[in-house]
């Protein structure tokens, strides 16, 4: 495991502080826990795109020429 140095507004450390000790926490474990989620929530969004792209390539859908013009979208 790395260390990191972070630099906090002192005020803003201070109400951390206060909010980790009611909950039980530490601030060091709230940081690595919350870069931990914003790491594995990319990891979802990049899986997630993968499958979207391999779904894509396999179905068997195809997309034939479009039968209406712009202007017959927008008709009112």
């Amino acid at each position: 495991m790395k260390n990191i140095t972070l630099s906090v507004e002192e005020d803003v450390l201070t109400a951390v502080r206060r909010y980790a000790a009611a909950h039980d926490l530490t601030v060091n474990g709230m940081v690595r826990d919350y870069l931990k989620e914003i790491a594995s929530r990319e990891d979802k969004v990049r899986a997630a795109r993968k499958r979207i792209r391999s779904m894509s390539v396999h179905s068997a859908a195809r997309i034939g020429k479009a039968g209406w013009t712009r202007e017959e979208l927008h008709e009112r």
